[in-house]
């Protein structure tokens, strides 16, 4: 079990680890070695993961999580296999912190009577300014 707070752990075996090519410069290299790791995740297998939570999860994970609400993280900014897998667990755990955090609510803010005549004052005054600008009728 890996422990990623007081609350939440995930079992190893609910992990996939898949090694795939991958893709950008490297030469030879980058064609003869599978260095890139895709990692798959189930998040309804978390284990003590509230549905707001996992709700968080999914809308985190945006593009990155299916229909079948598996998240899939692909790790290939290092040119070693294991530096990627490190990679890829990290990005999973710092997701899954991140979703746990409550967002606070957004407080929608009123202007006031006097702010709003300012404004519809100002709007007034730059619309007469370019009626000024246009052509008289009859000034031909």
């Amino acid at each position: 079990m890996i422990q990623i707070t007081e609350t939440i752990e995930i079992d190893e075996k609910d992990i996939g680890i898949r090694p795939i090519y991958a893709s950008g410069p490297g030469g030879q290299h980058i064609n003869k070695n599978m260095t890139a790791i895709q990692l798959h995740f189930d998040i309804t297998r978390i284990r003590g993961l509230s549905s707001e939570v996992q709700q968080r999860l999914i809308g985190l994970g945006g593009s990155r999580v299916n229909n079948d609400k598996h998240l899939v993280i692909t790790a290939r900014r290092y040119r070693s296999q294991e530096r990627n897998r490190c990679d890829a667990f990290k990005r999973l755990f710092d997701l899954i912190r991140k979703a746990t955090e409550i967002p606070k609510p957004r407080l929608k803010k009123s202007r006031s009577k006097a702010f709003h005549k300012a404004r519809v004052a100002i709007k007034r005054h730059r619309g007469e300014k370019k009626r000024l600008r246009q052509r008289v009728a009859g000034d031909d």
